[in-house]
């Protein structure tokens, strides 16, 4: 069955439509506001004409290009393309702005490719038993794994723990506005019924990432990254150099695709949180963690290697519960329903030939990735670099603005994403960055949403709150949240109490 499935895409015309997908996924995952939910959305109307295998083949490269189409603009002008390249910004940028942009890109090339065929395999081989932990994941444990994700902030803070402490808290803030996920009151809308709906993700990345980089190239009167690019070695040389890092210390891009499958079975989790956990644990285990967010390329290999394999780890529960595990997945899903596929045992056994074909055709599409993604990325990168400062910036704004109307058609998002921008920039200014209050943004809302209905559960328990840990599963997640925070506060106490010892002996040798 799994030759015949090979087979069945390895046509003339499977390649060219597999070819076709990942370039249009690239191109509009590159572009700020266009999501590869949208994408998907957009393709979704032309695989009406196609044949079962052929439209889902078509969606599966387009996801796949969309995905890894985000590293783009995160390494080349600061800005997610797709909220799941959040984490490529930390490292991809400061590269870009030392000169070593190529490096960056070829860095997430690469690594998207591996991670896009890993998490393929993964499909293949543990779809049935991988798809029975996301069952097993209830409200509880997904509060769990959202406070696991919020002891991230300390990480994501660059240098101050308060202050990154408090822009997670602004970003918890945020997610408050509008309809409560569970009660259905509104809060913190101020009077403006459009502000029920609340602060879209996309939006918020544009105006916290995009905004405050536009008006610093206006500030500097040029563009901010070097005019003479970064070729630094040749484009040859440089895909050469990312690929010795990365299969030379290859313990990296494992654990990055590991957390990525794991954290893709759950359902809500997205990529944005795969690849911000991610890079944590590429700066936990790393041996100069000062270095990241500095221009360390691991940060890029960690974020892309895992935000790849979660293209197919999310179909785990999609194929054999007919959960969708991200967002784009919820039209995959409709395009099974609509030619009469049902998610299920029966979908390998019955239509194996079809499901077995999909799957392999998004790891064609991860393999493709390498060459249209070199050629695409020398390109972009010599448009962003030899474009006059004063054409860019107003092409870029055009682009973000037209990017955040086309989400809701909501002039409100433009005005909300301009304010949360220049409100970013002066936070930069002051040493608070935008990663904490993202992660805040994303996760505030899956805290609560755990907790309110593990609360409402427990409602007659005499210890409601016990109803958070009242299960294995639960209680090592629980664990982890406290080994997680002791690990990422006890180097930040370690360092104090040795600033303050300093500073006690400096007096004593004083007097």
């Amino acid at each position: 069955m799994m030759l015949q499935a090979f087979m069945s895409i390895m046509t003339i015309e499977g390649m060219l439509t597999i070819l076709a997908g990942v370039a249009a996924g690239l191109l509009i995952g590159s572009l700020p506001g266009l999501t590869a939910t949208m994408a998907l959305a957009v393709l979704l109307p032309f695989t009406f004409t196609m044949s079962p295998l052929q439209g889902l083949m078509a969606l599966g490269a387009v996801y796949m290009g969309a995905i890894y189409g985000g590293a783009f603009t995160a390494i080349l002008i600061n800005t997610p393309g797709t909220p799941s390249s959040i984490a490529t910004t930390f490292d991809g940028y400061p590269m870009a702005r030392n000169g070593r942009a190529y490096e960056a890109l070829a860095a997430a090339t690469i690594a998207s490719v591996v991670g896009g065929v890993v998490g393929v395999a993964f499909l293949l081989m543990l779809a049935p038993p991988l798809a029975r932990l996301a069952v097993v994941f209830g409200p509880a444990e997904m509060f769990w794994v959202a406070l696991l994700g919020l002891t991230l902030v300390a990480s994501l803070a660059s240098g101050s723990l308060l202050k990154g402490l408090l822009a997670g808290c602004m970003g918890m803030l945020i997610s408050t506005i509008g309809v409560s996920p569970i009660g259905g009151e509104t809060r913190f809308i101020f009077g403006i019924p459009a502000l029920q709906g609340g602060i879209e993700l996309i939006v918020a990345l544009i105006g916290l990432f995009v905004i405050p980089e536009l008006i610093s190239m206006v500030a500097q009167g040029r563009g901010t990254l070097p005019e003479s690019g970064q070729l630094s070695d040749g484009a040859l040389s440089s895909v050469k150099k990312m690929t010795k890092h990365i299969f030379r210390k290859p313990v990296n891009l494992i654990r990055s695709c590991i957390i990525g499958q794991i954290i893709a079975i759950i359902p809500g989790a997205g990529g944005n949180v795969t690849s911000l956990v991610a890079y944590n644990e590429a700066k936990r285990f790393s041996k100069e963690p000062e270095t990241f967010g500095k221009g360390n390329v691991d940060g890029v290999i960690a974020s892309e290697s895992s935000n790849n394999v979660m293209v197919a780890g999310s179909m785990v529960p999609l194929l054999t519960l007919g959960i969708p595990g991200a967002p784009p997945d919820a039209i995959i899903l409709g395009v099974l329903l609509m030619h009469g596929l049902r998610p299920g045992l029966d979908l390998f056994t019955e239509t194996g030939v079809l499901t077995n074909g999909f799957i392999l055709s998004m790891g064609v599409a991860a393999i493709f990735l390498l060459p249209v993604g070199l050629l695409g990325g020398r390109l972009i990168h010599r448009v962003v670099v030899k474009t006059p400062f004063y054409f860019l910036v107003p092409s870029i704004a055009m682009v973000t603005i037209l990017g955040t109307y086309a989400l809701r058609n909501s002039m409100l998002d433009v005005l909300i994403m301009l304010v949360l921008g220049v409100a970013g920039y002066f936070m930069r200014l002051i040493g608070i960055h935008a990663a904490p209050i993202v992660l805040g943004l994303i996760l505030g809302v899956i805290a609560e949403k755990g907790y309110v209905q593990t609360m409402l559960a427990a409602v007659v328990d005499p210890i409601p709150w016990l109803r958070l840990v009242d299960n294995p599963l639960s209680i090592v997640l629980a664990i982890l949240v406290i080994v997680s925070l002791a690990t990422t506060l006890l180097p930040v106490w370690l360092e104090r109490s040795g600033r303050m010892a300093k500073v006690d002996q400096g007096k004593g040798a004083g007097q």
